[in-house]
């Protein structure tokens, strides 16, 4: 299937955090809509601030795929502690959002070694006004997650968007 979505872990065995199961529903992902999520992925340390990510975001052009560049923080960036990142979008000391809420899943760092499962769960996807460069299309990501030089994380994701 061209364009389906698609992961793989890409980093080595030896990585402390591993995705185990990832699905996403519907495919292609369509936007405004529903996003239908669920994954499972274990950590065999403690993660501690400043947890650095770096995406590579890739877009088909025919059969060529096209690095996108990081622009307002889209695209191919590179989060340098995704640790402050979420206390600005969630404030230390209130409560984690559904569903991470009911099933125990943290949203702040440290994260604790251990196993973290979402069942599926729906997320609204709002009409964002997205660059025309991000909409409708065949993407590929890589994010690589590290800490002090010492990668923590690699998954590789393929899937569609398609735009209202």
């Amino acid at each position: 299937q061209v364009g389906g979505f698609a992961w793989e872990n890409c980093g080595d065995k030896r990585n402390p955090v591993v995705l185990q199961s990832l699905s996403v529903a519907p495919d292609p992902i369509s936007i405004p809509g529903s996003l239908r999520v669920s994954v499972a992925v274990t950590s065999s340390k403690t993660i501690a601030s400043p947890v650095k990510v770096l995406l590579v975001v890739e877009k088909a052009l025919g059969d060529l795929w096209i690095q996108l560049p990081c622009i307002d923080q889209l695209g191919s960036c590179t989060y340098n502690d995704v640790c402050t990142i979420l206390d600005n979008l969630i404030p230390p000391g209130t409560t984690c959002p559904e569903p991470l809420l009911t099933y125990g899943i943290p949203c702040h760092c440290p994260f604790k070694a251990g196993s973290y499962s979402l069942p599926a769960s729906d997320f609204d996807l709002p009409d964002v006004e997205l660059p025309s460069w991000m909409t409708n299309g065949n993407y590929r990501v890589r994010a690589a997650v590290s800490k002090d030089g010492e990668e923590l994380a690699c998954v590789k994701l393929a899937f569609s968007l398609q735009s209202q």
